[in-house]
């Protein structure tokens, strides 16, 4: 299996993973946990890479799984210029201490 469950099942799972994708895109830094950073980032990438294209069915696919129309806007005209000599790697999982109540690992996950 390629890919964690994250204790969810699939709608709730996917419906989180876009929400998260959209909120780095706007934030372009979250802070989560490890195993969720980790998801996140394979989602992200796929639309820096979307983005990065920059034809209209890119633009549209986009807009199909992120849930902010300013965030796809945000992506295309200031993001994935940034990133247009970039082959992969867009970003970056940092470690922080864990978290308070149940110990689980925290990390930053930011666009490099």
């Amino acid at each position: 299996m390629s890919y964690r469950k994250l204790a969810r099942k699939t709608g709730p799972r996917k419906a989180l993973l876009r929400n998260m994708v959209t909120s780095l895109i706007i934030a372009e830094r979250i802070e989560t946990t490890e195993a969720k950073a980790k998801e996140v980032r394979r989602e992200a990438e796929k639309m820096i890479t979307l983005a990065k294209k920059g034809d209209l069915h890119s633009r549209r696919r986009a807009l199909a799984y992120m849930l902010d129309e300013s965030a796809v806007t945000k992506l295309f005209d200031k993001i994935a210029p940034r990133f247009e000599d970039r082959n992969g790697g867009y970003t970056r999982i940092i470690k922080t201490s864990p978290r308070r109540g149940d110990g689980a690992p925290m990390v930053i996950l930011e666009l490099v």
